[in-house]
């Protein structure tokens, strides 16, 4: 997390390369602007206005465009990417780590993709293409095919001469790769123990063959998982003959678990997680669009659910003052659970094996707040319209609610997930239906039933 000072820092190049910008000193601020690292680049073009991103860009080093585009958001890559011939772009791929290559040009349309690869040495393009085989969404399609690997049969002594060679190890270099002759993967050597451990001493004596290999079409999810469980800086990724692949490090890792986190929150709020904070309103009103009308007819359908007890509640104006309040409890309620379970799911903590226990508590909790607030809102209820049965009915409606808001909580994103619906942007439009729905029908239900003579 960024401190304080960080912020403010970042927040002050912006402005002064804005009123550069402004000011039409455009020698000063490219001056300005590539003083900066690559990420620090990449962070000030996401932070500004479409016009604005686009003469940064052209302000750019040439040298440096690789390093910042890679940098960038995918949404704010596509912007520039769309602009550039295959020339262009192969020289800007140049030198790239495999992944991040392979992330650019699965942006791409096809016929240009395959025109970058044509312009790229075999060696590259056969590197490259072995990733884009697999989906960008699992460990295939993050891992880096450089690496370096050993025979088990090797002295240290040889391993020292055979890196010595290297003008540099591949960034992020913790282990070496164990192989044998048909390339499949045997264990790691860590770099700790080559530096420390003997001349004479072979491969197969300091090797660890107890370490996991990641096969190729893990989901990127719990590739993230493992490397959190296991407290790794990298790991050899493998297909299904055990052949190694290439590797993931931690920091691909660490983009995947913003990405996560980033989907999370925006999903909740009924948003894609390619939401640009400064994107037009051409391409962002239409992504916000589809949400809205979803809960629009979700509300039509809560109306139509209050529009049975009109008679009710032309009869007994409390009922109109009241049926909010319950509907707003079973929400919040339902909001809670709802985003607990989705943690849950995301971490992959939830299964078969201890979702009944789950359902038993979230059911518990929905009990003890219903009957909480229900006892609290019925009391005041039934003392400020001076009639102890509306206190009870409301009271035993946000009971009704809440419970009905835990219980679907804790199941709608297990049933979404079970038939290939994203749960954290489908549950909260559907769980918001669902207690308000019930809501409205318990509290004006009980009232008809139990007020009207």
């Amino acid at each position: 997390m960024p401190s304080v000072t960080n912020t403010a820092n970042h927040l002050e190049q912006l402005e002064l390369i804005s009123e550069a910008l402004d000011s039409g000193t455009l020698h000063h601020t490219r001056h300005m602007l590539n003083s900066l690292s690559a990420p620090e680049i990449a962070d000030l073009i996401e932070s500004s206005p479409p016009k604005e991103r686009h003469v940064l860009w052209e302000l750019v080093d040439k040298e440096s465009e690789g390093d910042v585009l890679q940098e960038l958001d995918e949404d704010v890559q596509k912007l520039f990417l769309k602009d550039m011939d295959s020339e262009e772009l192969a020289s800007l791929t140049e030198g790239m780590d495999v992944d991040d290559m392979a992330d650019i040009l699965q942006q791409l349309p096809d016929r240009i993709t395959a025109e970058v690869l044509q312009a790229m040495s075999d060696q590259d393009r056969q590197r490259v293409e072995t990733v884009l085989t697999y989906d960008e969404d699992t460990a295939g399609g993050m891992m880096d095919t450089d690496t370096i690997t050993v025979r088990p049969d090797l002295t240290i002594d040889v391993v020292l001469r055979f890196l010595r060679r290297h003008e540099e190890l591949p960034e992020g270099t913790d282990n070496l790769f164990v192989v044998n002759r048909k390339d499949v993967f045997l264990g790691i050597l860590p770099l700790r123990k080559v530096l420390t451990s003997s001349d004479s001493i072979t491969v197969r004596e300091l090797m660890d063959t107890e370490v996991e290999a990641i096969p190729a079409t893990l989901e990127d999810a719990e590739v993230a998982h493992l490397f959190e469980r296991h407290d790794w800086l990298s790991a050899a990724v493998v297909d299904d003959d055990g052949k190694l692949l290439g590797r993931i490090t931690i920091d691909d890792v660490v983009d995947v678990i913003i990405e996560e986190a980033d989907h999370s929150l925006l999903g909740l709020a009924g948003l894609s997680d390619e939401e640009d904070t400064f994107g037009s309103v051409r391409r962002t009103a239409p992504r916000r669009a589809l949400w809205l009308g979803i809960n629009l007819i979700t509300a039509i359908i809560a109306s139509l659910v209050i529009k049975q007890f009109s008679d009710s509640i032309e009869t007994i104006v409390a009922l109109a003052v009241l049926m909010p309040i319950v509907a707003s409890m079973g929400g919040v309620a339902g909001s809670q659970t709802l985003t607990v379970v989705i943690r849950g799911m995301a971490q992959g903590q939830i299964g078969r094996s201890n979702l009944g226990w789950l359902l038993n508590k979230e059911f518990g909790v929905g009990l003890l707040n219903g009957l909480l607030w229900a006892a609290v809102m019925g009391m005041a209820a039934g003392y400020y319209f001076d009639t102890e049965n509306i206190g009870w009915v409301i009271a035993a409606a946000m009971v009704i609610n809440l419970i009905t808001a835990a219980v679907f909580g804790a199941l709608l994103p297990i049933f979404l997930r079970a038939i290939n619906i994203d749960p954290a942007l489908a549950g909260s439009v559907v769980l918001t239906t669902i207690t308000d729905v019930v809501g409205f029908l318990a509290f004006l239900g009980l009232a008809t039933i139990y007020l009207l003579p």
